[in-house]
């Protein structure tokens, strides 16, 4: 009878439709409803910034700088972070480990002061740093290397390596700790491992090589990971012998990949940068849901602490985009830092006080111009350019779609509008199977393409490659 009974009241509490559904991110035990003491945290690689937003209102509160933009950071005595890129937060909250690709360095960042606690220098070329749901490790992904770096968040030593297949992009743990799940960006292969030894125990095939994000379903059942370089989203089973369940065609220039789990299901929420959207997906049987327009390039992805927003970077455009997950609508968008990449929303950040301590201003970190090219002659899909102010010069990054696949091309400058007079190249690429490419450049791009008394205006152009040089003008700058 009394087990009747605690069964009956378990049904009614499942049932309840005010009570909050299971954990959002691998590491919450419970749902945590939007507050002024959550933030959400961007990393954003050429301002060498970690944007702090305010998701109770979605107002900036400033910038965290780990290091200087071009051309300060070529000096062999700087001392600051190079390409700030990847982003993991404590169990607890309190803590932020920032990974910066170019100088090999992941920071830890006090959440409550958004101070750097200590620097820790580890292998060539870190993606990405998680901690372990317990919170006794953070596993750093060397992907210029062929190991995770283990560290120990307490005296932030390396304390082991683990050993994969070369280029390891992202780990992701299991809501229960017990695995971690290593994709690769150089091998097609993604390997699992046994938390507690360190020991591999499975294997999933990649269908490519390219893997940048992986996530974990927060039932616990699933894992997905994305494919930049062909467009495809893979589901497979979090548990032995982690089967492939479903493969999805994406689109080109596939991001990241997060989850919210509402009263309405499961759902997984898909960056694609080159299709500027969020695409939506039931966890259940994978069927599409919806497709959100967000704006330019969308990276990183995470949800609230109750499922209700999920929040999104959109790297050439300098913004976070707040998507309701009830209706799958954009509400708002903040202006962060040059290019953000990896995003933590950290519920309870802040437990006490206004936590805008040591915050600076977005300043230059904000300053850009965004520019969209597309076919010769004809309407299709636009491409985006984003150049990312450094002073006298610019980053330029370009998000080139609806190429020919794995073609050589090239970024170029040319006389006229529409594509024809001298051309000067600036960068040479490879479009990738999904005919897409990001393509980077570096230079006073924006004097020259916006025009001065000084020299005769030119355009940014996509050129296929014959023998070396320019050839045809495939694309053409439209503004």
């Amino acid at each position: 009878m009394i087990r009747t009974i605690l069964r009956s009241a378990a049904l009614l509490i499942s049932a309840a439709p005010s009570i909050a559904m299971a954990q959002q991110a691998p590491w919450n035990a419970r749902d945590v409803p939007v507050s002024h003491r959550d933030r959400v945290y961007a990393s954003e690689q050429f301002s060498n910034t970690v944007s702090v937003t305010d998701p109770a209102d979605n107002r900036l509160l400033g910038v965290i700088k780990l290091g200087d933009p071009q051309p300060m950071n070529f000096s062999p005595l700087y001392k600051g972070q190079v390409l700030v890129h990847g982003l993991g937060f404590s169990p607890d909250g309190k803590t932020l480990a920032v990974v910066s690709i170019g100088s090999n360095a992941v920071s830890w960042i006090d959440t409550a002061t958004n101070t750097v606690k200590h620097t820790t220098y580890v292998g060539r070329s870190p993606h990405e740093a998680f901690f372990t749901p317990d919170g006794k490790e953070v596993w750093v992904t060397v992907r210029g290397e062929d190991y995770i770096a283990v560290l120990d968040p307490t005296t932030y030593k390396e304390t082991g390596r683990i050993k994969t297949p070369g280029g390891p992009g992202m780990t992701i743990f299991s809501p229960d700790g017990r695995y971690g799940y290593v994709c690769s960006s150089f091998n097609p292969v993604l390997a699992v491992f046994d938390v507690a030894t360190h020991a591999q125990v499975g294997q999933v095939a990649q269908p490519s090589p390219f893997c940048p994000n992986i996530a974990a379903t927060p039932d616990g059942k699933q894992v997905w990971f994305t494919l930049k370089d062909i467009g495809k989203t893979v589901a497979f089973d979090a548990k032995p012998p982690f089967a492939i369940l479903k493969v999805l065609d994406t689109g080109p220039i596939t991001n990241h990949v997060n989850f919210a789990r509402t009263t309405s299901g499961q759902f997984a929420y898909v960056t694609v940068g080159g299709e500027n959207a969020v695409k939506v997906f039931r966890t259940s049987d994978f069927a599409p849901v919806a497709t959100i327009p967000v704006g330019k390039m969308p990276h990183g992805v995470w949800p609230s602490g109750d499922g209700r927003r999920i929040y999104v970077g959109l790297e050439n455009a300098d913004e976070l985009a707040a998507i309701d997950t009830a209706g799958n609508t954009v509400v708002a968008t903040v202006p962060v830092g040059q290019a953000p990449q990896a995003i933590a929303y950290v519920p309870n950040a802040v437990p006490t006080g206004p936590g805008t301590d040591n915050l600076q201003p977005l300043g230059t970190a904000g300053k850009a111009v965004h520019l969209t090219m597309g076919p010769v002659g004809g309407n299709g899909t636009a491409s985006s350019i984003t150049l990312f102010d450094q002073g006298i010069i610019q980053v330029v990054q370009s998000a080139v779609t609806g190429l020919q696949p794995k073609k050589p091309y090239m970024l170029v400058l040319t006389a006229n509008a529409d594509g024809s007079g001298a051309v000067e190249p600036l960068a040479n690429f490879m479009s990738n199977p999904a005919g897409a490419a990001i393509v980077n450049a570096s230079g006073p791009i924006r004097q020259i393409v916006q025009g001065s008394a000084a020299a005769p205006r030119r355009f940014l152009a996509v050129a296929e490659v014959v023998n070396g040089a320019p050839g045809r003008i495939v694309q053409v700058q439209r503004d």
